[in-house]
């Protein structure tokens, strides 16, 4: 088993562009697929969940080649976000697991629905979808215990790099991605520096004074954005501050179980609108509980910017959704369906929208979606669930 593992690390890590443009083609066509015959939206959800999990494990892969590869100099400097979960991932095996499987459920949750749904009962449906939710807060609360700080959507570190930009050095190395032996010899003066020792003539540019009444601040707006700030330079684990008062603890702990009150409520099939507010208000509630970050801890900033947002996915549950934003859709899709260039993407929306109303975890892969700079896998979270 592990002879066929490496050789396939070895293949991936051969091919990984090809590999990279035949996921993206395949997830291009999971978009397409619902609507298309009988059962699939199954066949769609299944080869994209197949996708996630398996960019999920190229992800940790390339990250561990990159890790490893002494004269890879990366261009630009490690998101800060990258940078704590990678320092969290690294110092903790319990939260370093307990994250990965909270995105493996992320991933397979609407699957797992779609299958209960075929073969059990609507309320045994419901059961399996607030255990689910148990085990994913069981999990967010083993990560909050071991770092006693505000969590981080994802609480895996993203890739930061192109694995197109991988060295060849990195392709020939062993399957199990450590250098067996050091380089033979130094790596050799690039020829642009050979001749450096040749001092440089003067330029009439360099001897032409500046023009009168032009001022540099084009030069500091161009060095100021690269300019190292606090976060650049604290430790890793430090770039977000631990919780210290017990209103902070209980902001972060109602954040995390709100799923669970939601759709324990909804499991029931008569608090429908009651769970819609409740959940409002503990989102609500939780806001207003939580600290306010300081300027210098963007990492948190951005956390509690990007929950902010996730009040506006409200429209798209309950009573909000069937009354408004349901109808509203569907008159803009009507509409967008005689337009040229946009029937497309309104057939598109329009054999996705039923889905809505059948999955509660529908379009999970869509909701809270954050941009992955070159990246594999492109998350789609959830439309209709709630986040975390």
């Amino acid at each position: 088993m592990s002879s066929a593992l490496a050789r396939y690390e070895d293949f991936l890590v051969k091919n990984v562009s090809t590999i990279s443009s035949v996921e993206s083609a395949l997830r291009s066509i999971t978009w397409l697929l619902p609507g298309r015959f009988k059962d699939a939206e199954l066949a769609s959800e299944a080869l994209s969940a197949l996708l996630n999990v398996t960019s999920l494990y190229h992800d940790t892969l390339l990250a561990r080649i990159a890790q490893h590869d002494t004269k890879r100099k990366p261009i630009l400097p490690v998101p800060l976000h990258t940078k704590y979960t990678r320092a969290w991932c690294e110092k903790d095996e319990i939260y370093k697991w307990a994250a990965r499987t909270v995105e493996f459920i992320r991933f397979t949750q609407l699957l797992i629905e779609m299958g209960m749904r075929r073969k059990f009962s609507e309320k045994n449906k419901w059961r399996g979808i607030v255990v689910i939710e148990s085990i994913k807060v069981i999990l967010r609360l083993v990560m909050l215990r071991v770092t006693r700080r505000p969590l981080v959507s994802p609480a895996i570190p993203e890739r930061d790099f192109d694995p197109a930009s991988l060295p060849p050095s990195s392709i020939h190395s062993s399957p199990t991605l450590v250098p067996t032996t050091p380089p033979a010899s130094p790596p050799a003066t690039p020829d642009h520096l050979k001749n450096n020792h040749v001092p440089l003539q003067p330029s009439s540019l360099m001897m032409t004074p500046p023009l009168p009444g032009r001022s540099d601040s084009s030069i500091e707006d161009y060095l100021l954005p690269k300019a190292l700030t606090t976060s650049a330079v604290r430790p890793s684990l430090q770039l977000v501050a631990p919780l210290t008062s017990i209103q902070d603890w209980l902001a972060e702990v109602i954040y995390i179980i709100r799923p669970l009150i939601y759709v324990s409520m909804l499991s029931t099939h008569r608090h429908k609108d009651r769970a819609l507010l409740t959940a409002l208000a503990i989102d609500i509630l939780s806001r207003n509980l939580r600290r306010a970050p300081s300027t210098s801890t963007s990492v948190e900033r951005d956390e509690y910017a990007h929950r902010d947002r996730d009040l506006v996915w409200y429209l798209f549950r309950g009573s909000a959704w069937e009354l408004y934003t349901r109808p509203k859709l569907e008159s803009l899709v009507e509409k967008a369906a005689h337009v040229p260039g946009l029937s497309l993407i309104s057939s598109v929306v329009k054999d996705w929208v039923p889905l809505i109303d059948e999955y509660y975890y529908c379009e999970e892969q869509y909701h809270v979606f954050r941009p992955r700079k070159l990246m594999m896998i492109w998350p789609r979270h959830c439309i209709m669930t709630l986040s975390p």
